[in-house]
């Protein structure tokens, strides 16, 4: 697949930029994809969710009525999940959610998130540009030029540009990530992709490391 070059100002440049297939024109495996979105929010889960457990709790334990001839359901000391306050049966507990994959399926996701980018022409490549200071009014400016001003977009550079960054970093629609960072879920929960042109190299040797 071949994409024209823009420059800052929303113009075509001239040069082209050829995606390679095998990274963007791959037959997409949806299964893959749901299974590293899943691991992916599965790790950002912090897991210290906690409820008290019978023995963790203040409280008498006198039994509160006798055993049998109540007419209700037997029932010990003031702790007991039947009553109110107290304690939680099987509740949750401190746990690691994180889940691995292997990096063979790691990488078919994200091919297979990237293809259907390409597939829905979503992917804008832009030629490299830097700032000496960081700007957030000429990002914008950048954003409206290539008509993506209005969309989620996911900005990949070729490696760290701490002005670009900050430039972004107030802009609630922009992430900017390194060709080396993305990740399937990043591809997927923004409507655009917005590739520079050494960003499209590294991503052709990430995926032949």
């Amino acid at each position: 697949m071949e994409l024209s070059v823009l420059d800052i100002n929303g113009k075509d440049t001239g040069k082209k930029v050829v995606l390679n297939d095998a990274i963007f024109g791959i037959e997409p495996n949806d299964h893959v994809l749901w299974l590293d979105v899943k691991r992916y929010q599965a790790n950002q889960r912090q897991g210290t969710h906690k409820s008290k457990e019978r023995s963790e709790l203040s409280g008498s334990t006198r039994k509160l009525i006798r055993q049998k001839g109540g007419g209700g359901a037997r029932r010990g000391d003031i702790n007991s999940p039947l009553l109110v306050g107290g304690a939680r049966v099987f509740g949750p507990k401190p746990r690691d959610y994180d889940f691995k994959m292997n990096k063979k399926m790691r990488d078919l996701a994200r091919k297979s998130a990237l293809t259907y980018k390409a597939k829905d022409n979503q992917i804008v490549v832009v030629e490299d540009f830097v700032y000496e200071t960081p700007k957030t009014k000429e990002f914008v400016a950048l954003t409206k030029n290539l008509q993506v001003a209005d969309k989620k977009i996911l900005l990949v550079l070729p490696d760290q540009n701490k002005n670009v960054y900050l430039s972004a970093r107030n802009l609630q629609k922009v992430s900017v990530v390194t060709a080396s960072d993305i990740n399937t879920y990043g591809i997927l929960n923004n409507a655009g992709l917005l590739l520079t042109e050494s960003s499209v190299a590294e991503i052709d040797k990430l995926f032949k490391a």
